[in-house]
Parts: C-alpha cells; sequence; structure tokens
C-alpha cells in the first residue's frame, strides 16, 4: 500500500508541476510588458508553454519503459487542471478557453515525447535537470525575440450556399432586410453554447447603393453595414464595422473581439443565382482578417464560427421565403377558382 501511495504522490507531483509553469507562463505572457506584442497569442505561450508543460509533467514522473505511453495521459491531465483553474478563477473567457484547449493537448503530449527523445538513454540527473530547464526557460528566453515581429494579417473568406424552394423576389425581400429572429427560428449550436450571441435581425435604412443595416446580434453586439454594391434580385454587397459603443466589455473575452486586434469582419455579400423554375440557390460570403502569431490554427476556429453563424442565416432566408412562395401559390390558386 506504500508503494500504491508513493507512486500516485509522484504523479500528482507532476502534474502539479505542470500546472504551476502553465499558471506561470499565463500571468507572464499576459502582463502589460508583453500585451502590446501578442501577449496570451504570442507563440511563446500557445506553442512553447504547453510544449514545457509537458516536459515538466515527464520529468517529475516516476521512471516508465520507454515504450509506454501513459505519460500522454499525465501531460492531458495538468492541460484540463490548467484549463479548469483558469476558468474557475475567471482568468480566460470560455471562448478562449475551447479553442486554446485542443492545442495545449497536443503540444503537451509532444512536450513529454521531446523530453523522453532527449534524454533517453541518458541516466544522468544532471542532463535530465539541464533538459527540463531548457523547455522552462525558452518561452520567457522567446518572448523578447518575438516581441520585436508584429503579428501577420490573414484575410480569409468564409461562404455557405443554400437551395430555395422560393423565386429570387420572395428570397430579395428577405434579406434585404431581416425582420426578428426568435431562438426556435435559429435551432440549436454549438456556436450557442460556448459563447456567441445568436443572430437578432438586421434594418435597412434605404434601398440602394450608401443604405445602411444594422445587424443586431445578442447582448447588444451590433454591426454597421454600408451598402456599396447594389444589383436588385442580384446581388447587395456592404462593408461591416462593428459599433463598439453598443458592444459591453463582458460581451467577448479581448482575445476574440470582433473589430478588435486579433479579429475584425470586413464584408458581407449576398448573390442571388436562379436555379430552375421557382427555385434560388443564395450565397452568402464574408472576409475577415485575422491577425495572430498562430493564424493557420486560429483560422479554423474563425471560418467554422463564420460558416455556423452564416449557415443559420440562411436557414432562416430560406424558410421565410419558402413559406411566403406557398403563401403567394395558394393565393393565386384561390384567386383562379373564384
Amino acid at each position: 500500500m506504500a508503494l500504491f501511495e508513493r507512486r500516485h504522490t509522484h504523479y500528482i507531483t507532476s502534474i502539479v508541476c505542470g500546472l504551476t509553469f502553465a499558471l506561470l507562463g499565463r500571468f507572464a505572457f499576459a502582463n502589460n510588458a508583453l500585451s502590446g506584442a501578442g501577449g496570451l497569442l504570442m507563440l511563446g505561450f500557445l506553442v512553447l508553454i504547453p510544449t514545457g508543460l509537458g516536459a515538466i509533467t515527464e520529468h517529475f514522473s516516476p521512471a516508465q519503459p520507454s515504450d509506454s505511453w501513459s505519460f500522454i495521459f499525465r501531460s492531458w491531465g495538468a492541460v484540463l487542471l490548467f484549463l479548469f483553474t483558469a476558468f474557475i478563477f475567471n482568468l480566460e473567457g470560455i471562448i478562449c478557453l475551447i479553442i486554446i484547449g485542443p492545442l495545449f493537448m497536443v503540444l503537451a503530449a509532444v512536450g513529454g515525447v521531446l523530453y523522453r527523445l532527449l534524454t533517453r538513454n541518458r541516466n544522468s540527473g544532471n542532463h535530465k535537470t539541464l533538459v527540463v530547464a531548457g523547455f522552462a526557460l525558452l518561452p520567457f528566453l522567446a518572448a523578447p525575440v518575438e516581441s520585436q515581429f508584429a503579428a501577420p494579417d490573414d484575410f480569409r473568406r468564409v461562404e455557405n450556399t443554400i437551395l430555395i424552394n422560393a423565386p429570387v423576389e420572395a428570397v430579395w425581400h428577405n434579406i434585404i432586410r431581416v425582420p426578428p429572429i426568435s431562438a426556435q427560428d435559429l435551432g440549436p449550436s454549438l456556436v450557442d453554447k460556448i459563447g456567441f450571441p445568436r443572430p437578432v435581425e438586421a434594418t435597412l435604412s434605404f434601398e440602394g447603393v450608401g443604405g445602411v443595416r444594422h445587424a443586431t446580434f445578442e447582448r447588444g453586439v451590433e454591426f454597421i453595414e454600408t451598402v456599396d454594391v447594389w444589383e436588385p434580385l442580384r446581388r447587395i454587397s456592404f462593408s461591416i464595422v462593428p459599433n463598439t459603443a453598443t458592444i459591453p466589455p463582458t460581451t467577448f473575452d479581448e482575445h476574440v473581439t470582433v473589430g478588435g486586434r486579433f479579429f475584425d469582419v470586413l464584408r458581407g455579400t449576398y448573390e442571388l443565382r436562379p436555379a430552375g423554375p421557382g427555385r434560388t440557390r443564395l450565397v452568402l460570403y464574408s472576409q475577415q482578417r485575422l491577425s495572430t502569431r498562430l493564424n493557420p490554427y486560429a483560422g479554423l476556429w474563425t471560418d467554422f464560427v463564420m460558416s455556423e453563424i452564416q449557415s443559420r442565416i440562411l436557414r432562416v432566408v430560406a424558410k421565410r421565403s419558402e413559406a411566403e412562395a406557398a403563401r403567394a401559390t395558394s393565393a393565386s390558386i384561390a384567386a383562379e377558382e373564384h
């Protein structure tokens, strides 16, 4: 029993050491000195901290056979404990934690593998100490160097298409202005569960170039959309600017704020394409700016969220347009019968 308890004490110690390192990294990269360079969105935090966590967790774990992969679960335990701690103490918003979670899990396992490779066939405690010290110090040594480089801009396009059993006239009517949308109209979605506000409605000041749409979402989120392309029954396109005066600071975490330094939605376009008698293919696409040091990974999440939001709006438009077309058909039939 003593051996069993001692082994588990070692495991707990290794996980706590990994957690402590991750928390230290979180506070270090969130300070004012590094916030201007990206802070928690720097590679030093997003890549080197979880890699170091995996190495540290493995270093303080009991010796295991070289072919044992159990160390992965210890590093994952440390990551999950870090994410849970950050959530409980409100260190980060749930959206950010969900986004970095998979990245941390993978890189923590990579850190454990690298530590094993670098210390394989080396029984010297000094060598292992030097290796783990290198993993622990690297994020903080790399941060001043990384801070000298600006994050690259990545301009991304997300497109969604839906086939609607309604003529272009009915569809056009339902896209230039979008009457209030209920939660039942939208249906459930993962983006709701992770904290993104639902779309509510879109108004239009007047029809034509220069018209201003106000697209509102829940929790005070509003976008001002100025029409610069107006082709009746064919296309409407507009620039998008978030109305920061109406968006409460608690709606988004600073790292995912629309219109912030890391992410912005720039344009939106609806295109209507005839798809046969009484049918319309509606295309909605948007352009976003992503400015992080890990754009390929962050882009997976922003593309998913934007695609889900756009897809839900298209489904609402389709449902309303088809209902409107059905009413028009019924009225026409009734008129013919009389």
